[in-house]
């Protein structure tokens, strides 16, 4: 075996080990972490909207739960268990002081336990469920009353776990509890639209669309940004960029070239197939974006500012800019638009799995639909007259 290929592999082998030490540290100081904040926990003064509160708060914590039993080691065993595996908890000991703390904090999950003194877990869910339908009940029971915790599922609780447990089977509960809400959460909110500013708009957030202030957006999904000069930068815009997902190739337009408003300006490739955006506005192209034809991956991080397609010198701003849209009205639009778009798929697939696939938005949607589909959005939402 030549020496520079196995000085490779024992460079490899080194860098996997190093990677898996490294993380094994990390794993080992925030479990450390935890374990300091669970005991800080145990020595909280008392609360006044809750005498018996203690409470354990971790840095960016999957959940934040609020556990109510009247057995300590049920409490305990809450604590020491989801703690060290990165949940926020607050427990206390009757239904009355849980009530205190969902009006004045947030919570994710409310675990009450069935059978308590002055307040039991029905009535906890029923008062929870009312004032905060948002939170999560989950009902802690004993083998004698799984049917009560059952018939507690009628009044809005999430689902209940059965005592006694052990550390597994709390978390693996726990972490199918929170991925459940999750994925309930994410279809019942619409994707998130909201103006950034230019620097704002390379973070991506799942289920967000961006728009620069001070951007303005055509109804064919281009974007316009136009200088103190009077030229117009013009791009694709988020919309556009997240339901097609990845770009093979971009047809620029030539430099010199007049255009009048709505147009064809330039073309995206993706697949074999292509979509052509009309320009936002009439004039002459001035510049091409040469950078960006040479890393078309720029775009994964944000359409708009740098990421640019052509720059055209505009004939008629003062008449034209008035049908793009900008700020709030770009914002209504791009919400009309996914309203409309969500609406298609769901009345033009056939099948119940062809739905649920796409119940949701996701990045390259677009290049996932059959062609006959595929054509009927690019015509519906990228080429209008």
């Amino acid at each position: 075996m030549p020496l520079f290929i196995l000085a490779l592999i024992v460079f490899i082998i080194a860098d996997i080990v190093i990677r898996f030490v490294i993380k094994n540290i990390q794993a080992k100081k925030i479990r450390k972490e935890r374990a300091a904040i669970l005991e800080e926990s145990l020595r909280v003064d008392f609360s006044k909207e809750a005498v018996s509160l203690k409470r354990a708060e971790v840095p960016n914590p999957k959940a934040r739960i609020l556990c109510v039993d009247d057995e300590d080691i049920i409490l305990d065993s809450f604590r020491k268990i989801l703690v060290l595996d990165g949940y926020s908890v607050d427990t206390v000991n009757s239904g009355p002081e849980a009530i205190n703390l969902i009006k004045s904090h947030h919570y994710d999950f409310v675990f009450t336990d069935l059978k308590m003194p002055e307040m039991d877990g029905v009535e906890v869910t029923k008062i929870i469920k009312n004032l905060r339908p948002d939170i999560d009940v989950i009902i802690i029971t004993g083998y004698a009353t799984v049917e009560t915790a059952v018939d507690c599922m009628k009044y809005g609780a999430m689902d209940y776990v059965q005592k006694p447990f052990t550390e597994d089977e709390l978390l693996k509960f726990t972490n199918n509890s929170l991925i459940k809400r999750q994925e309930r959460i994410r279809k019942q909110l619409k994707p998130r639209v909201h103006i950034t500013h230019f620097e704002e708009a390379e973070k991506f957030s799942k289920g967000e669309f961006s728009i620069p202030g001070g951007v303005f957006i055509s109804e064919n999904h281009t974007w316009a940004s136009v200088s103190q000069d009077g030229t117009v930068k013009v791009g694709i815009d988020d919309f556009a960029k997240k339901l097609i997902g990845d770009i093979e190739d971009i047809e620029f337009p030539n430099l010199g070239m007049k255009v009048q408003k709505g147009q064809p300006l330039f073309s995206i490739k993706q697949n074999k197939k292509r979509i052509t955006f009309g320009s936002p506005l009439s004039g002459q192209v001035s510049k091409i974006n040469h950078e960006l034809s040479e890393n078309l991956s720029l775009l994964n991080f944000t359409p708009y500012e740098k990421n640019w397609i052509c720059s055209i010198d505009a004939d008629n701003l003062d008449t034209e800019l008035k049908d793009l849209k900008i700020g709030k009205s770009a914002v209504n639009f791009y919400q009309n638009e996914i309203d409309e778009y969500m609406k298609f798929i769901q009345d033009y697939l056939k099948t119940e799995k062809d739905k649920k696939d796409f119940d949701e938005l996701f990045i390259g949607q677009l290049g996932k639909l059959e062609e006959k589909h595929w054509h009927i959005i690019v015509s519906k939402f990228f080429k209008r007259d």
